[in-house]
């Protein structure tokens, strides 16, 4: 790689593999509306004079032929995430995740990109029924980000079928790390319980504690992502986990804290755990960053959510209500009041 783009380059993932690419010579260009991005991310890379930003949308043709001029490799992170939100505004996410990966592929056929690098998601699988989960395991996408991000992978493997683009879909399980996002929407289990922990609250403990989440630490995720593009690997769908899975009891373990129960969300596995064979055996890939190591340095970080929203019990069941009312057969009390 000597040229690339980061589409969602100013996110939590994109500006971790921002800063990797930069680190390891290359330059890059950073497509991002900051819709989810934060120009905090990019503090370092903006010092550098291989990096550029093009603020704007994905959706957006002629902002990305000029992106695209001369780049040989796009990384496409670019998207809207989280769940109950994709339920609510269906729309917006068919238009960031689908619209604008179609964008992004056209955009790249056009300038001639030579590889195209995809960041799917592991919610393709929904409920599975094997541990660990193989590439080859049914698709059940449960809500409507799931199911955006699995559209927008198809449209990558399938232009690259018709098209002889280079391509590659990477499906994360369950990622986290500095830089993780603070603000906006009930999401990920690791923002919530560090500004839980700053407050003094309790840690809102789904059900009873015991399901299981691969969780894979970003650096690994941004290995995965610059090892993929240089490999010579085409039109290949790999899982990036962490060769684990791990209680969120034992998460809470690790943090140190109360813990108060809420209740257990229809539509969400009970376990998450990649199975890793696959990139494993063609990019000899496989994570680095030990669980117990990754919620060390997440504590050293905790700062970082300082000024992120304080969930408790009341404020998820609000946030949550469209998860029950659209994914269960009903909507409990106690999850509402």
């Amino acid at each position: 790689m000597r040229r690339a783009v980061v589409t969602g380059g100013a996110g939590f993932i994109g500006s971790a593999l921002v800063d990797r690419l930069l680190a390891d010579g290359c330059s890059v260009v950073c497509v991002d509306n900051f819709s989810t991005g934060n120009r905090r991310n990019l503090a370092a890379a903006l010092t550098s004079p291989e990096f550029r930003l093009v603020e704007g949308d994905i959706n957006d043709g002629a902002l990305l032929a000029e992106a695209f001029a001369g780049v040989d490799t796009i990384f496409h992170l670019a998207a809207l995430a989280d769940i109950v939100p994709s339920i609510e505004r269906p729309q917006a996410y068919f238009r960031a995740n689908v619209d604008g990966t179609f964008a992004v592929v056209e955009a790249a056929r056009a300038a001639n990109v030579g590889r195209l690098v995809y960041a799917a998601s592991s919610s393709c699988y929904g409920l599975p029924d094997v541990f660990p989960t193989p590439e080859e395991a049914a698709l059940r996408p449960q809500y409507p980000y799931a199911l955006t991000k699995l559209l927008g992978e198809q449209i990558v493997m399938h232009w690259g079928q018709v098209y002889g683009m280079r391509t590659l879909s990477l499906r994360f399980f369950n990622v986290y790390g500095p830089r993780a996002r603070t603000t906006g929407t009930y999401g990920a289990v690791f923002g919530v319980f560090l500004a839980q922990k700053l407050a003094g609250k309790p840690f809102t403990v789904v059900g009873d504690g015991e399901q299981t989440r691969d969780f894979t630490f970003v650096s690994d995720i941004v290995d995965a992502l610059v090892r993929g593009a240089a490999s010579p690997l085409d039109g290949e769908i790999l899982n990036v986990g962490s060769g684990g899975t791990y209680s969120i009891n034992r998460l809470v373990a690790l943090l140190g804290g109360p813990v108060q129960h809420i209740p257990k969300r229809p539509g969400e596995p009970d376990c998450t755990f990649a199975d890793v064979t696959k990139i494993e055996r063609l990019l000899d890939w496989r994570a680095s960053v030990p669980f117990e190591t990754g919620v060390g340095r997440m504590l050293a970080a905790i700062d970082d959510w300082r000024d992120a929203p304080v969930w408790d019990r009341d404020s998820i069941a609000g946030a949550t209500k469209s998860w029950f009312t659209y994914l269960g057969k009903g909507t409990p009390a106690e999850a509402v009041s």
